[in-house]
């Protein structure tokens, strides 16, 4: 059985306001299209007050209202005017209020920038990945050049001003300018070769400078080109890059040596100031001079003292200094032969008083009397030592007999004393029938509240040991 359908008036129907299907218009366009790159024409460009932009991007077939706010718009290299060619980054959002459909734009460069942009951001990973921009490969500048090449347009500006500060720092250098285009298509073809007659001059150069004015990213890409990019890697001779102004980045500034902002910034890298050297110059002259006189008057104070210690060795003060020290020690080695003389008189008159007190007969009277003298004293000694031992034993055989009953009496008592404890004795305990419990630790046991049911325990006994165990208690 199949229902009968609803009449198409009687369905119910969802009804919107203009403000709800606007807003459910802009979800659905943001959500679809959150992020697109557009490229156009700008035309009716308005700058509101509140720094916000408003135009319209538009091509030969349609056009589509656009809305740059001013947070964003600030970031923008180049402002845009009617006609000119761009390509934006945004997202498309409509404008509620009015139902108008918008692009909302956050990113704003010149049509043909980006793509530039791009293969110059592809590159310079390329060549990063192979290390060719390590810093650690640069190479030093000489510090006082006497020759180098530079590579660039002989009709630009950027050569007359690289001219004009060479010139003024140091005009001893020697120049030698290789012309090339710097701009258009054939610029980089021009530019390798430029660098390919530098590197095979006879006279090699100390350094090469490519260098031109300032332009847009059009205008210095032939200095982005990979195969200059890599000659100049692989020159042997150090190499500077000075392309544009200092916001300009080339790939041939990632792989020089240097890279300088300006050409003129790179004449004043490349050189030293010959003011300045002059100045050092002067500073180191006055210093020699200072060194010099200080020198000199070293040299002169050891003259005068030369000159004093030459006069205070005059030969002729020398020789009467030599006849004063003669005639003095002649007095002195009159006078030490004087004293000698006295001295021998004086030991001679001692020698023969000791001759004579020392004569054979007064010899032998002394020595008769002390062999006396000697036997005496012998005598007297052997008498005492013979006394001395027998008087010393009769003395400790009278303490011995007085202290004999003393000794019996402690022996009696001793003896007493070890009956007295063989009796009160463990082994004479165990003798009159009494038995010792020891526990499993080895202690004693004195009380049944001490023992446990099925406790082992060890009964010791007057002629052994026996193992018992407790019973229930009764």
């Amino acid at each position: 059985m199949t229902e009968a359908p609803v009449p198409y008036a009687a369905r119910p129907r969802p009804v919107l306001s203009p403000t709800q299907l606007n807003r459910l218009a802009r979800g659905l366009l943001e959500d679809a299209l959150s992020m697109v790159w557009v490229e156009g024409e700008v035309s009716n460009l308005t700058r509101a007050s509140s720094g916000h932009w408003y135009f319209t991007l538009k091509d030969a077939q349609a056009q589509i209202r656009c809305a740059m706010f001013k947070s964003n718009n600030l970031n923008v290299r180049t402002r845009p005017t009617d006609g000119a060619q761009v390509l934006v980054r945004g997202r498309v959002s409509l404008y509620e209020a009015r139902g108008d459909y918008q692009l909302i734009c956050e990113h704003m460069e010149e049509a043909g920038q980006g793509r530039l942009m791009r293969e110059y951001e592809a590159l310079k990973a390329k060549l990063q990945a192979e290390g060719l921009t390590d810093a650690a490969n640069k190479r030093s500048l000489p510090r006082f050049p006497r020759r180098i090449a530079v590579i660039t347009s002989p009709q630009g500006a950027a050569i007359r001003d690289v001219l004009a500060v060479l010139a003024r720092r140091w005009p001893l250098l020697q120049v030698d300018i290789f012309p090339a285009q710097v701009q258009g298509a054939e610029a980089p073809a021009q530019l390798r070769a430029a660098l390919a007659h530098a590197l095979a001059a006879p006279t090699a150069f100390d350094l090469i400078l490519l260098t031109r004015g300032g332009g847009s990213l059009e205008d210095l890409a032939a200095f982005n080109d990979e195969a200059l990019a890599r000659a100049i890697a692989a020159s042997p001779v150090p190499t500077v890059s000075a392309i544009g102004h200092e916001v300009d980045f080339t790939i041939a500034d990632l792989v020089a040596d240097l890279r300088a902002p300006t050409p003129s910034a790179a004449a004043e890298l490349i050189t030293p100031s010959a003011q300045q050297l002059q100045s050092r110059l002067g500073e180191l002259t006055a210093l020699a001079r200072r060194l010099l006189a200080r020198r000199f008057q070293t040299f002169q104070q050891s003259a005068d003292h030369c000159e004093r210690l030459l006069r205070a060795h005059d030969p002729r003060r020398a020789l009467a200094l030599a006849r004063a020290r003669s005639a003095h020690q002649q007095q002195q080695l009159l006078q030490a032969v004087q004293r000698r003389l006295r001295l021998l008189q004086q030991r001679h008159a001692v020698f023969g008083e000791s001759l004579r007190a020392n004569s054979l007969s007064a010899r032998i009277a002394r020595r008769l009397e002390r062999n006396s003298a000697l036997g005496h004293r012998l005598t007297a000694y052997a008498s005492r030592l013979h006394l001395a031992p027998r008087e010393a034993l009769r003395q400790l055989r009278q303490r011995v007999l007085l202290q004999l009953p003393d000794m019996r009496e402690r022996r009696r008592r001793l003896d007493a004393a070890m009956s007295h404890l063989q009796q009160l004795g463990p082994p004479s305990t165990l003798g009159r029938g009494y038995v010792l419990l020891l526990d499993a630790s080895g202690q004693l046991v004195t009380r049944a509240a001490a023992t446990a049911p099925g406790q082992t325990l060890t009964a010791r006994f007057a002629d052994g040991d026996r193992v018992i165990r407790v019973l229930e208690n009764p």
